[in-house]
Order: structure tokens, then C-alpha cells, then sequence
């Protein structure tokens, strides 16, 4: 090998080794020790435990009523919030880009909630549902208003989609916006000379052009929304009961308070792993289908 593609070499791994180095001590070294662990019986103190096989996934998947609760109650908040967020923030981008003297003051605007911390925003919304809204259902006989917003497994579910898609849409809006102040100009103009109507325009020249950019909003909604903790955490805490506990609370609950079962819950999280991972295939593989198509 040459000498100047060696040094070149060797200089690109010295400024990329730091980064290397953090991604292995706090990424890839405990994702495969938490994958080991997950078939051992490890309480994640004791230096002793014994290879159990496939032991815990069998459990969680056939013995735990908890966690396969918990597993549908996610997939359906996941369902609602790819649908939701990502129509939402779509149209909140169209609405936006054209306007052309406030689009800067309603970006800012809807953007805003993003910048405040998930488990923050999910503490003022309990504040606004246990206490501002029988407020305003008392003195203006709204009976809707009154009910239990956060006690009620019925309604506490609507809640945590109302909190999340405040605190979401905006930042895939701005995606959004990026992505429309790409499409040409031209090409709206010529479909309004042809007839179109601000919906087949929408329909047949801008979608077509962001398709990039749903693609990535999906898969960013997506992963976010099995991931998802804080809103739930801060809103009902897995309540009433366990009507509203996602799976993430479910893993956290079955490492630190259930007799730190630490290797149940590794098998647990590698469900959880891969649960996203074929579900964000077939997403990517769908979306980048369309891309092409477009």
C-alpha cells in the first residue's frame, strides 16, 4: 500500500476513534451483552447466574399477561401516531408554505412544543387535564370537558395522543416544509394550467415529490413510537392499573422493581428489537417502493 493512501488511512481512523470508541462503551458493547444476557436468569447484581436458554422469551411470549398487554397497547399507539402525526404535520407544512408573510411566525409557533422536554410537557397536560379542563366543563356545561381524562382506561389512551402529537408534529412539520420548498414551482403552475385543483395538485406532484421525506418521517414516527416512555410515564404511569403501560415501562418495571429480573427484561428488550426492526423493514422496503414508483 502507498504511503499517502496509508497515511490517509490511518489519519481518517485517529479523528473517527473517539467516536468509534463512545459508540462501542455505550451503544454496541450493551446492546450484545444485553442480547447474552437475555438467556440467563442474571438479576443484573449478582455475579452468579445460570444459561437458561430460551427460557425467558418463552415466558414473556406465553406466561406474561402484563407484557403482551402491554405489547398490544403499544402497537396500537404506535398505529395512531403513524397516521396522526405524520397527516397532521403534512398538512400543518402545506397550510404554512403558503402563506408567505407569517410562514415564519407559524413555524416558530407550531415547532415550539419540541423544544420542551417530553416528560415536562407530560406534567403541564396532567395539570390541564386533572385540573383546567373540569375548570372550564364546570363553569361552561361542557360536559366532555369534565370527564377523567387520565382515570378513565377508556380515555386515558386519547389523552397520551393528544400530549404526544403535541409535542411531535411540529418537528416533523418542519421536515415537512423542508422538503416542500424543494418541489419545483414550475410544476405546480403547469398542473393549474391543466385544471388541476389544489388537491389533485397536491395529490399528483407535490406527494410525489416529498416522497423522500415521508420516508423518513415514517421512520422516524415509527421508531419513536415503540420507544416511547416519558408522555406515558408522566401522564397516567402505566395507569389505571396497567391499562396504559407500554412495553418500554413494562422492560423498566421487569429490571428494577420486579426482584431485578435484569435477564427477563434483556429478553424482553430484544423482543422489543425485534419487533422494530422487521417492522421498520417492511416500512423502508414499502417507502423506498413508492420513492421509486415516484
Amino acid at each position: 500500500m502507498p504511503f499517502k493512501i496509508y497515511k490517509k488511512y490511518v489519519m481518517l481512523l485517529a479523528f473517527t476513534a473517539p467516536a468509534l470508541i463512545f459508540y462501542a462503551i455505550f451503544l454496541l458493547i450493551p446492546t450484545i451483552s444485553g442480547m447474552y444476557y437475555s438467556f440467563t436468569d442474571w438479576n443484573g447484581l449478582n455475579p452468579n447466574y445460570s444459561f437458561i436458554g430460551l427460557g425467558n422469551f418463552v415466558e414473556a411470549l406465553k406466561e406474561d399477561p402484563d407484557f403482551l398487554n402491554s405489547l398490544w397497547f403499544t402497537l396500537k399507539y404506535v398505529l395512531v401516531m403513524i397516521v396522526l402525526q405524520n397527516v397532521l404535520a403534512l398538512a400543518l407544512a402545506v397550510l404554512i408554505e403558503s402563506r408567505t408573510r407569517t410562514k415564519g411566525f407559524f413555524r416558530t409557533i407550531f415547532f415550539m412544543p419540541n423544544m420542551i422536554s417530553t416528560i415536562i410537557s407530560a406534567f403541564m397536560w396532567t395539570f390541564v387535564f386533572s385540573s383546567v379542563l373540569p375548570q372550564i366543563a364546570e363553569k361552561t356545561a361542557i360536559a366532555f370537558l369534565g370527564q377523567s381524562w387520565l382515570g378513565d382506561p377508556k380515555v386515558s389512551f386519547f389523552s397520551i395522543i393528544i400530549v404526544s402529537l403535541w409535542n411531535g408534529v411540529g418537528y416533523m412539520m418542519i421536515i415537512y416544509l423542508a422538503a416542500l420548498q424543494g418541489v419545483p414551482q414550475s410544476l405546480k403552475e403547469a398542473a393549474i394550467i391543466d385544471g388541476a385543483n389544489a388537491f389533485q395538485t397536491l395529490r399528483s406532484v407535490t406527494l410525489p415529490m416529498i416522497t423522500h421525506a415521508i420516508t423518513i418521517c415514517f421512520f422516524l414516527t415509527l421508531n419513536g413510537a415503540f420507544k416511547v416512555y416519558e408522555v406515558v410515564y408522566g401522564l397516567t404511569g402505566g395507569g389505571p392499573g396497567r391499562s396504559t403501560q407500554v412495553i418500554t415501562m413494562n422492560i423498566y418495571e421487569e429490571a428494577f422493581s420486579n426482584n431485578f429480573r435484569y435477564g427477563y427484561a434483556s429478553a424482553k428488550s430484544v423482543i422489543l428489537f425485534a419487533i422494530v426492526l422487521i417492522f421498520t423493514l417492511i416500512q423502508l422496503r414499502v417507502m423506498k417502493k413508492r420513492e421509486v414508483e415516484a
